[in-house]
């Protein structure tokens, strides 16, 4: 049998890593949770209970846009790979082994012939197909759309191998390889109103009470080992404070969204502990709309880029525990990230003074932000506060959740917006070609650039993302990032989530989905 690779994880003692997981709080929704239990155990049953910050939206449930999501995808369904939280080093799942040809134009996977749906119907090679072309279709606008689109041909004569041919070498097919799941084809229509989702993974979907709870069950009969716990709970309840106080009062085992103020005092409890995956970072950035006229100008861009006080950001709202990025949106693990590029942009309000002089000022710009997080509104309340001392005015602009990512697809903003971005620790190209804010195909700042293009395609369309030609590549991709600041990086962040002491056994996948195969709880 093979074994998931466990992921390592670091127990904060003190202050802690921020929680900004790319889950945020919608705004004005609101769950009660359950009357309180006792000891994750109900009726001789073992019980997780999470309390999570967003709801299923199911047209968005490939987006990873979604705490809620995060932990459905992650625990009903398995991957064909799995990459380790420190690497992108593929690891067998689904797929036990697999040959890249030496074009980088084909992959033949071999695949597990032990394996069945929750619905009882045996995996095969059909079932890859049919996933990798639902990520192919632009209605999910899933952010590996254009990788797997690039995925046009499969030989699935043998149910337990495929090979897949492609447009072009893909750098970053592992990388789509482990984020697409495993989808059943039979209960497909279902999956789309959020009436059914069936996998292969280590839980079976139950239920799910829209705005309310989503309840999952332990696969007795999973190829990998049953879970320990026989149920999954998850709570909805947007309100941070909402989360701690659920966490302290006993109805949740594990919360997801508190704020880093909270995290670090619930981690001073002997009653809680938190725990923070390195390996599956994101970043937390300005973008920027360069097709408002006033953001049309380079140098502007340039004097938000400067005007920012990052070390305010991560000391105040991260509570130190963030990492300041300057310039690039690379995990330093990344093969793209290069020390010297990094140090591009830096706090200069006299540089940032002089920029805005020169484009002649600038009248109030929208920014724009996830409402009902803490973490959020501290950074956008900081950045306005940065921008207005250099001559930008700005109006904050909060937007509840669900609609802020119907934005962020769509390229909807006005002027300026704060999230957090993902993909920098997968391979560089998949940032290039797939994020909503990076894609030189498309993105949400509507920037568009020969260069940036050119050099996002080149890094994408190789057999071999490592070596020195592709390391090049990197570096020009960097340049244009630079030169055009189209996205402003403030800081990396870490996910993190506070359980009560007796909770272990969870861990992360490079995702961002939490994994309960191996949870326990206990007394």
């Amino acid at each position: 049998m093979t074994t998931r690779p466990q992921h390592s994880l670091t127990k904060v003692a003190g202050l802690l890593a921020v929680t900004a997981l790319v889950a945020s709080a919608i705004a004005g929704c609101s769950s009660a949770v359950a009357e309180q239990r006792g000891g994750g155990s109900e009726g001789g049953e073992q019980v997780l209970r999470i309390g999570a910050t967003n709801d299923i939206v199911p047209a968005t449930v490939f987006t990873n846009s979604s705490d809620t999501v995060n932990t459905l995808i992650g625990s009903v369904y398995d991957s064909l790979v799995d990459y380790p939280l420190d690497s992108v080093d593929p690891q067998p799942s689904l797929a036990t082994d697999w040959t890249l040809s030496e074009d980088g134009k084909s992959l033949t996977l071999n695949l597990r012939d032990d394996v069945t749906f929750h619905s009882g119907r045996d995996f095969t090679s059909k079932d890859v197909e049919f996933s990798i072309k639902t990520w192919a279709d632009p209605t999910w606008t899933v952010q590996l759309q254009r990788t797997a689109a690039a995925v046009t041909g499969f030989d699935t004569s043998d149910p337990h191998a495929i090979t897949l041919q492609f447009a072009h070498p893909l750098s970053n097919i592992f990388d789509l390889l482990d984020m697409v799941p495993i989808i059943d084809s039979e209960s497909f229509d279902q999956l789309k109103t959020g009436e059914a989702y069936v996998g292969t993974g280590p839980f079976t979907f139950e239920s799910w009470t829209p705005n309310a709870k989503v309840e999952l069950a332990a696969n007795e009969d999973y190829w990998d080992g049953a879970p320990e716990v026989d149920k999954v709970e998850i709570d909805i309840i947007s309100d941070p404070q909402g989360q701690v106080s659920a966490l302290r009062s006993g109805q949740v085992d594990l919360i997801t969204g508190a704020s880093n103020r909270d995290l670090a005092t619930l981690a001073e409890d002997s009653k809680f502990d938190v725990e923070q995956a390195t390996g599956a970072d994101g970043q937390i950035y300005v973008g920027a709309n360069v097709a408002n006229p006033l953001l049309k100008d380079v140098r502007l861009r340039q004097a938000v880029a400067y005007a920012l006080d990052r070390d305010r950001i991560v000391d105040e709202v991260f509570q130190g525990q963030a990492a300041v990025a300057n310039s690039l949106p690379w995990a330093e693990t990344s093969l793209a990230y290069d020390e010297e590029q990094a140090k591009h942009y830096f706090l200069d309000v006299d540089k940032a003074k002089k920029l805005v002089e020169e484009v002649g000022g600038t009248k109030t710009l929208p920014l724009t932000y996830p409402a009902g997080n803490a973490n959020y509104e501290a950074v956008a309340q900081i950045v306005q506060a940065n921008l207005e001392e250099v001559g930008i005015p700005t109006e904050l602009v909060p937007v509840e959740y669900t609609q802020f990512i119907k934005q962020l697809i769509g390229g909807e903003f006005e002027g300026l917006w704060i999230l957090q971005h993902n993909y920098a620790q997968f391979t560089p190209s998949t940032l290039a070609v797939s994020a909503y804010p990076f894609n030189a195909d498309k993105n949400a700042s509507h920037f568009v650039d020969d260069d940036y293009k050119a050099h996002s395609e080149a890094a994408w369309e190789r057999p071999d993302g490592t070596d020195a030609e592709a390391l090049e590549i990197y570096r020009q991709l960097n340049q244009d990032l630079l030169d055009n600041a189209f996205l402003l990086e403030i800081a990396t962040l870490t996910p993190q989530v506070a359980t009560t002491s007796g909770v272990s056994g969870y861990t992360w996948s490079k995702r961002n989905e939490l994994q309960l195969d191996d949870v326990t709880i206990g007394g």
